[in-house]
């Protein structure tokens, strides 16, 4: 990645951090492996594991509706938080927050 663009990617990291509500984000490998994350480290890859498998499911639901189509992200909410993960081709972004009432 280049400068310029390790530089967009962590002003916007600290953009979305620094909002109240929340919890904490996690940036998983195409594996579901995490790279970077303000989680520990057991939390990180408990929802990135879990994360990557929704999100192949949910995608793989999307092509088969309409093949010329693709996943982009997922919104999933709980009676506790709200999980919010944006798919590339080779991470997931996954942003963990307070529900909003």
């Amino acid at each position: 990645m280049a400068g310029t663009e390790r530089a967009k990617v962590e002003e916007t990291l600290k953009r979305i951090e620094a909002h109240k509500d929340v919890i904490g984000t996690i940036i998983v490998s195409a594996e579901g492996i995490p790279i970077r994350t303000t989680l520990d480290n057991a939390t990180a890859v408990q929802y990135g594991g879990l994360l990557r498998n929704l999100t192949m499911m949910a995608r793989s639901a999307v092509r088969d509706i309409d093949p010329q189509n693709d996943l982009t992200f997922v919104r999933v909410r709980s009676k506790k938080h709200e999980i919010m993960v944006g798919l590339e081709s080779n991470f997931l972004l996954i942003v963990i927050q307070k529900l909003c009432k």
